[in-house]
């Protein structure tokens, strides 16, 4: 393990700590999770840095501060020393990351570490409501929604696109003219993590499984074409992935959404998924 500023860097040998604490609470930490299960703790394979706050800690084989630092900053769990800690360590560099985001009393009190110096927030949001399920949906699902295959990205990437606007508030061509984006959204659908109902060869519904680990998918990017809104088409197309997830996939399907957000938290409890934590979100 190597001694930064403001926290420490962890490296492979601290795996099963790592994993212990991962494995606590398998939802919150999905997205990290979905990384470390396939790269490891190596910087360079993971895309990013899992900071600890407390090295004796670790080497007692407890972790009481976790900190993924990359394309998002995600401070799984730590009191308030450990996060700024990890705030030090933060203002050391550049800020590199798109948003702060994960467990909400550490995203927002890591916020209020970074927000002097990193604020103001291009908008924050407090109250993501965590939700999960491991059994068949309530709803019946879409038998029209399946996976997008790789020769439908051009007819895809327009629903994604729109999906991305509308729920991030930026266009997600901008500064590179879209590259980096198109790239992420094939990838997605390259390993069948993508779905779609398409009529008229035109994508109605969509959905994505942003991030899976061994036990967990956490669902993204649900997005119906407006003008078929209100007919129940999100609603049976996520019951569609959930059932993907639960019942092909082996795994506790989950997603946050937005508490302000009413018709999409009645429609995913209609589906059975119920809340089990809350996210906050910090959009740069």
């Amino acid at each position: 393990m190597l001694r930064l500023a403001g926290a420490r860097l962890l490296s492979d040998r601290d795996h099963p700590v790592v994993r212990a604490v991962l494995a606590a609470d398998p939802v919150a930490s999905c997205m990290v999770s979905a990384r470390v299960e396939v790269a490891g703790l190596d910087p360079w394979r993971l895309g990013g840095e899992l900071w600890a706050a407390d090295y004796r800690g670790a080497r007692g084989g407890r972790l009481p501060g976790l900190c993924f630092s990359g394309p998002n900053l995600i401070p799984l769990r730590g009191n308030a020393a450990a996060l700024r800690s990890f705030a030090d360590r933060a203002l050391r560099k550049q800020r590199v990351c798109s948003s702060l985001v994960g467990p909400a009393e550490q995203v927002l009190g890591l916020w209020d570490e970074l927000a002097g110096e990193w604020g103001p927030a291009r908008e924050v949001r407090d109250d993501q409501p965590l939700m999960a399920m491991d059994a068949q949906p309530a709803v019946g699902p879409d038998p029209l929604v399946r996976p997008v295959r790789p020769d439908e990205l051009e007819r895809y990437l327009p629903a994604a696109i729109a999906m991305f606007i509308e729920e991030v508030g930026v266009d997600p061509r901008a500064g590179d003219g879209g590259v980096s984006y198109r790239a992420r959204v094939a990838e997605l659908i390259s390993s069948g993590r993508a779905f779609a109902r398409f009529e008229n060869g035109e994508v109605v519904f969509k959905a994505e499984i942003g991030a899976m680990s061994r036990s967990v998918g956490q669902i993204q990017g649900v997005w119906v074409r407006p003008d078929r809104r209100g007919h129940g088409l999100g609603t049976s197309g996520t019951a569609a992935v959930v059932s993907r997830l639960v019942n092909g996939l082996g795994r506790t399907a989950s997603l946050y959404v937005n508490s302000f957000n009413s018709p999409a938290l009645a429609a995913y409890r209609r589906i059975g998924f119920s809340q089990v934590g809350r996210y906050a979100t910090v959009l740069f």
